[in-house]
């Protein structure tokens, strides 16, 4: 294939209202429009590579803002240079030190960082002809350590250590590619009727509608009073069930400080949650173990990583003891390269990888990590997120079928958005984006309060 050269991007602020029906609702989040901060890298070829980060609205122009910084890091080079060692490509990435100052891997300038090196992922998977977690699996374990930038983690793990870690996984390798080849690699379990904002009959009618579907974990909010949430707890309990297999999740978004966390979950114990998500700031490595050490007693793992920021918390989080179960988020961290590095460490910790995908185009991007973790690195079954929302905007959306999401077979990283809803929900848009539409003044007056 003729060389390929990056010649330009384009940044798209695209914002759904799902704030009008309290989709996505939470104890914290009580009204967020699903929003994603996207780039698309051109070149002088046919290919694009799209790549986005997700918001909830407001200040998704700054991320945007923020990718046309990183973006210009890779105009004019070549694909084959950067992925010819993916890990020192990673860290050119993050070593603007000006841009740096402001960002030093967390908060906007890392959204930013994420979305652009998720588009290169997906244009070089698409110029392979190969679905991104594909390119992965077919790597051999020293292309997988290339990928990783070491830096602040060794450590945690060593590349040394990451090198023989993938080794040993290569036992049982074929199998479980052949698992993930007929889509069982990735049972999925369903957020979608749980917001907080949804009535007592809207979530008992979705909580049969995703048991009818061969869904077996369900994840409930929490944290709004601990009158409402018994009230609810007890509802799903009556639907699900306790000793058929039917497993319960729940999330309270870091609304409380760790003494309120550990007294308001032992009140929750009789209901049998796997494991509390985000019970105080995600932050605080010392205040999940706290909570851990609490609540291990009554049954209750603690969970987290949709707010971590970066490979540095969750190897503070791992090494700590501070947590049951590994939330990665595709694109609040750097994007696949920094991803992969989490995995290696949660393999060396012995801790389950249950990625974060409460999002528009979280499941399409999280299918891929899941897969990837089941097939190269830990070799252990377990469950993805699955929010049933927002797919119709992409052209390939992620799929569950009998409980499993459908492996990704088409070429790329899965989040190529459509381009009649880019321009239908682009913020603030032309005069026929739905923005400027009547539909769009309560939200629109709503942020002027």
């Amino acid at each position: 294939m003729a060389e390929i050269t990056i010649t330009g991007w384009t940044t798209r602020d695209v914002r759904f209202p799902t704030s009008l029906d309290k989709t996505g609702s939470d104890a914290m989040n009580a009204a967020g429009d699903y929003s994603a901060a996207y780039c698309i890298l051109q070149t002088d070829s046919a290919y694009t590579g799209h790549g986005m980060t997700f918001t909830i609205g407001r200040g998704n122009d700054i991320v945007c803002a923020a990718i046309n910084h990183v973006a210009e890091r890779v105009k004019g080079r070549t694909l084959s240079s950067l992925v010819a060692h993916w890990g020192n490509t990673w860290r050119h990435l993050v070593n603007d030190s000006q841009l740096r100052w402001i960002g030093p891997e967390k908060g906007v300038i890392h959204l930013a960082l994420g979305a652009v090196v998720n588009a290169i992922w997906d244009l070089w998977a698409k110029t392979l002809n190969k679905p991104v977690w594909r390119v992965v699996a077919e790597m051999t374990p020293q292309q997988f350590v290339d990928c990783i930038d070491f830096r602040y983690i060794t450590d945690a793990v060593t590349p040394e250590e990451a090198l023989a870690i993938l080794q040993e996984s290569e036992a049982g390798k074929a199998d479980r590619l052949r698992d993930a080849e007929r889509s069982r690699a990735v049972p999925a379990y369903t957020t979608s009727a749980g917001w907080l904002g949804y009535g007592e009959d809207k979530m008992r009618g979705l909580l049969r509608e995703t048991l009818d579907k061969g869904y077996r974990h369900f994840k409930l909010k929490v944290g709004g009073s601990l009158e409402a949430d018994r009230r609810r707890l007890t509802i799903a309990r009556e639907i699900i069930g306790y000793d058929n297999g039917n497993v319960l999740m729940v999330d309270a978004n870091q609304v409380w400080s760790v003494p309120e966390a550990i007294a308001y979950m032992k009140q929750l114990a009789e209901f049998k949650p796997w494991f509390i998500e985000e019970p105080t700031s995600p932050d605080d490595i010392l205040g999940h173990k706290a909570v851990r050490d609490a609540l291990r007693p009554h049954g209750i793992g603690v969970a987290t990583g949709e707010m971590c920021q970066n490979r540095v918390i969750f190897k503070q989080l791992l090494m700590a003891g501070a947590i049951d179960v590994c939330q990665i988020d595709a694109c609040r961290m750097g994007g696949v390269n920094e991803v992969l590095a989490v995995l290696l460490m949660a393999k060396k910790y012995g801790v389950p990888i249950v990625p974060h995908s409460g999002g528009v185009g979280l499941p399409e991007y999280t299918q891929h990590l899941s897969t990837i973790d089941y097939v190269v690195v830990s070799g252990q079954l377990s469950v993805l997120e699955y929010v049933d929302h927002l797919h119709e905007h992409f052209r390939y959306p992620s799929v569950i079928k009998d409980g499993f999401y459908q492996t990704p077979t088409e070429p790329g990283y899965s989040v190529e958005m459509k381009p009649e809803s880019m321009d239908r929900y682009e913020y603030p848009g032309g005069e026929s984006s739905w923005w400027k539409s009547e539909e769009a003044r309560p939200i629109l007056e709503g942020e002027k309060i």
